[in-house]
């Protein structure tokens, strides 16, 4: 491992233009690939205080022990670059987005004399036309049964077909006619090799010339009394437009687009894209990575805001995922004309086969804009040979779908975080890593977390969230109005987390003695905790494990309280967000945790549900104080009369509306008190 100080570049000797930079190791294998618009700018941030750079990064240039770069003539040329040599170098510490699951895809052999359609699961193979991938498996079987009473294709195996055809007959599903039985002759090469044409045209996305020849070879046959025939028309009419139901229409104008959205915490970062041809969704990817990267080097203090290496990771994974999506194209493309040369030669003839739709549709909709938005629009410009229209979609039904593909990917990246501590076994190994870090006595079987949530010092609460054995125990959770804090005009972060945990143990001594439950707070303080739970009912039993959303300074605000109340049988912790550092009392460097450490899953996992419970209340109070604020000036009319009004009429605007009568007749007042009301609602012009 290399101290980055004996390989950094002399002053002055970086160059300015843009360019494409690689990190070599000791081996001269590539670690790490990058591109900047300004070379010296962005290599000088890699050399500075390592303690400031992201503990990825920080790997990444200590396991480094040279680097070069190479200048470019525009920042396109750098993109471009970039991606050739992510995908030649293959550098371990770039993002490579990988499936986070081999997806079911319906497959067609078409390198075999007589291709078959088949399930598949796994890497894709030569000689192979793969379509989808679906959802789920029987997806993939259903649609397939269908499709093959259009399509008699083969669907056997290698095994079952050479068996048949030394047998002489067929096999059941010849017999039923849903297999065209090329094992026994029953229809040449070139006739089956027709239909699996047309079943790959017809998955390929065109669907209407299929339904207009079936439509009217079912009339023809009407026509000419042939009712039998019209009826297996009509049945096999019934199973395409079967197939084509399944994909409901989610764009009424039959647009050919790709939707993307990100779901990013501190360390990682899901991606999901939904295929929409035709307006329906024909396909649905997804994959979670690790942020690593030049956003490495962003500064992401803002908890509150959208995170800024969003635009980095869109434009990554755009040129990434369309630069193999063409390659792999133009792969099948190349075997199709190999293949096609066969046939001609064969036959003596030329014979046409329908183009594969490109795979950079002419629309991306995207969550937010790309870095360097012109620049990624040039080179996915480049691989479709057309224009893109590159966006991020402001309203209507396609606002809509992209709000579908973000939660998809928030509940994608929140079943990875907690798969990883989804079983007994993990979530024990994982706690046990937490005793082990922290120096226990045991394990925590039962962590507490707090955290803040307001805007600029408004409408401050705060959360406590609960987990039992690894699990949320969401029984005992509690939500908190910040007293202290609130209405200052500014955020104090380091107080609230006092005042919440001076509430939250002001009674933890006698917790622990089984005190009876009809005995309220009241009996042991002049002060009662003001608290609002899901059961109203007392904590159980204290934790083993108290933390604090932030760093040292919430750390030592949180001992105070300890060291004023007499605790010395809980563990606090602090769990800074931004390089996930883990901030003991009183010492001055954290405690870091391997980033695929079980522990720093569960951690991360508890203080994110502590966050998510922290906003959700706080949404609560804003809106209840900016539905109830154009009466808080009436004379007379106090928080309760308010509620009951709004509660009454159902909304202010519905209680404008409302005469002196109405109002009087509202549980609580009176004639002077409604008029009171009527005229402030109502003032003169």
């Amino acid at each position: 491992m290399a101290d980055p100080t004996t390989y950094r570049p002399a002053p002055g000797t970086i160059p300015t233009e843009p360019g494409v930079y690689k990190f070599r190791d000791d081996a001269r294998r590539v670690i790490y690939v990058g591109k900047a618009k300004n070379l010296r700018a962005r290599l000088s941030n890699y050399f500075q205080d390592v303690t400031q750079l992201h503990p990825r990064t920080r790997q990444m240039v200590f396991a480094a022990s040279s680097v070069e770069w190479t200048v470019v003539g525009s920042e396109v040329e750098a993109l471009q670059l970039e991606y050739t040599w992510i995908k030649r170098f293959d550098p371990r510490f770039n993002v490579k987005y990988r499936d986070d699951k081999s997806y079911p895809m319906l497959a067609v052999s078409t390198g075999e004399r007589f291709p078959r359609a088949f399930f598949y699961r796994g890497p894709r193979r030569k000689g192979v036309r793969y379509y989808g991938p679906y959802s789920h498996a029987w997806a993939v079987r259903e649609t397939l049964d269908l499709l093959i009473r259009v399509f008699p294709m083969r669907t056997c195996s290698k095994g079952v077909f050479n068996r048949h055809e030394n047998l002489g007959r067929p096999c059941l599903l010849g017999y039923i006619d849903k297999c065209a039985a090329p094992c026994v002759g029953r229809v040449s090469e070139e006739e089956h090799r027709e239909i699996v044409d047309g079943f790959c045209s017809f998955m390929s996305g065109h669907t209407d010339k299929v339904t207009r020849e079936l439509t009217a070879e079912m009339m023809t046959a009407s026509e000419e009394l042939d009712f039998e025939r019209a009826a297996r028309l009509r049945d096999d009419l019934g199973a395409i437009n079967k197939v084509m139901e399944k994909q409901a229409v989610v764009l009424g104008d039959g647009t050919d687009a790709d939707i993307i959205a990100f779901a990013t915490d501190e360390l990682e970062a899901a991606v999901q894209i939904f295929h929409v041809r035709g307006g329906r969704i024909r396909g649905q990817r997804g994959w979670v990575v690790e942020k690593t990267g030049d956003w490495d080097l962003l500064d992401d203090s803002d908890d509150e805001g959208p995170d800024p290496a969003l635009p980095h990771l869109m434009q990554h994974f755009l040129v990434q995922f369309y630069g193999d999506a063409v390659e792999r194209a133009e792969s099948e493309a190349a075997e199709d004309a190999e293949q096609i040369e066969r046939q001609v030669k064969r036959r003596g003839v030329d014979q046409y086969r329908e183009a594969p739709p490109t795979v950079v549709p002419r629309e991306i909709l995207v969550q937010v804009e790309p870095h360097e938005l012109e620049q990624t629009r040039k080179v996915l410009e480049g691989l479709r040979g057309a224009g893109v229209d590159l966006r991020v979609p402001q309203r209507g039904d396609k606002r809509s779908l992209m709000e579908t593909v973000e939660r998809n990917a928030r509940e994608q990246l929140k079943q990875h975080k907690i798969k990883r501590v989804g079983d007994l076994t993990a979530r024990s190994a994982a706690l046990q890593d937490i005793q082990e870090a922290l120096d226990m006595e045991q394990a925590p079987l039962r962590i507490e977390c707090t955290d803040i949530s307001h805007i600029q010092g408004t409408d401050v609460v705060a959360s406590l969230v609960v987990f039992e054995d690894g699990l949320p125990r969401k029984s005992d959770y509690r939500r908190y109005r910040i007293k202290e804090a609130a209405g200052d005009g500014h955020s104090n972060d380091v107080a609230s987390i006092a005042e919440v945990t001076r509430r939250r143990f002001l009674r933890h001594h006698r917790d622990k003695l089984a005190v009876p439950e009809e005995l309220d707070d009241a009996t042991f303080s002049d002060e009662k905790v003001e608290e609002m739970s899901t059961d109203n009912r007392r904590f159980a039993y204290p934790p083993q494990l108290f933390i604090v959303d932030g760093g040292a300074p919430q750390v030592a605000a949180a001992q105070e309280v300890f060291d004023e109340l007499g605790i010395v049988d809980v563990t606090l912790v602090g769990l800074a967000k931004r390089l996930e550092e883990i901030w003991l009392p009183g010492d001055p460097d954290p405690v870091i945790l391997p980033r695929n450490s079980p522990a720093l899953f569960l951690l991360q996992q508890v203080r994110d549900e502590a966050h998510r419970f922290a906003i959700t209340y706080h949404r609560q109070q804003r809106s209840k104080r900016m539905r109830v604020s154009e009466l808080d000036d009436i004379r007379g009319l106090g928080q309760a009369r308010r509620t009951e009004l709004v509660k009454h009429f159902g909304s202010v605007a519905r209680l404008k509306e409302a005469t002196v009568e109405d109002i009087a007749g509202v549980k609580g007042f009176g004639p002077k008190l409604a008029q009171s009301v009527f005229e402030a609602l109502h003032p003169p012009e």
